[in-house]
């Protein structure tokens, strides 16, 4: 797996010469379909296993007692979401670029939102500022979905009970700024360092590919994702792209 240290230096020697540009390219495409090669081969088997396991449960609806079923089939089901993300993460630079309005894409993603909100977490007051001026945006509309419902995802984790959420958008010049803030407990200073490194997770049951999806999608829109945070108190994300 490439890390960001890795790729910045790759970047800067891509920039010094065309033919180590070319080697370079083509090693990292390489990379990727290497990746995506072992991530189907595991699958495959391990939807096979999914798929067995739930006919056994129909089968044998007693064995759900068994201590260890349950963390088998947990397992299993980790395993699963682990390669989907690494499948993600492995395809986040690249985009399926087309022309969109950035407002009615943040409020289609808003309403979504909202209402498993009234479902699931009643109790989280949301709220957002989007303006009209937001203009037309050139990017991959899939993708950067995929980042607003990620963090929003995080940020309704981040609450325990009653808390807020907010999300503002706004154009300065020839940047976008999308910004989503939530009351939850906030990221210490040991925590904050690494959460955009592949792997690195302190949320339980969690992959460790969230976040540093969202970052490498939005570096690939010559974009920055950044964070602030206070613990006990909340966290701002910080999206901004480049118009």
């Amino acid at each position: 797996m490439l890390h960001k240290i890795d790729t910045d230096k790759m970047n800067r020697l891509m920039q010094t010469d065309e033919a180590l540009k070319q080697i370079i390219s083509q090693l990292i495409e390489n990379h990727h379909r290497i990746v995506s090669e072992i991530s189907h081969e595991i699958r495959n088997p391990l939807t096979l296993i999914s798929s067995s396991l739930q006919l056994m449960q129909i089968h044998y609806p007693e064995i759900v007692s068994d201590p260890h079923w349950l963390q088998i089939v947990n397992n299993v089901d980790y395993m699963c979401q682990l390669l989907e993300e690494l499948s993600a993460f492995n395809s986040s630079g690249s985009l399926h670029s087309s022309v969109f309005s950035m407002e009615q894409f943040l409020k289609e993603i808003v309403i979504s939102f909202v209402i498993s909100l009234d479902n699931e977490n009643p109790d989280i007051e949301f709220t957002s500022s989007i303006p009209d001026d937001l203009g037309l945006f050139s990017g991959d509309k899939v993708k950067l979905r995929e980042v607003i419902l990620n963090l929003f995802k995080n940020a309704k984790e981040a609450i325990e009970g009653e808390g807020t959420i907010y999300l503002t958008a706004r154009r300065e010049s020839s940047s976008l700024l999308i910004e989503l803030t939530d009351s939850g407990c906030g990221i210490s200073d040991e925590y904050i360092k690494s959460i955009f490194e592949p792997f690195i997770t302190y949320k339980k049951g969690g992959t460790g590919l969230g976040l540093p999806i969202c970052k490498r999608i939005i570096e690939a829109h010559n974009g920055i994702l950044s964070v602030h945070s206070v613990p006990g108190k909340g966290t701002t994300f910080s999206i901004v792209l480049p118009v």
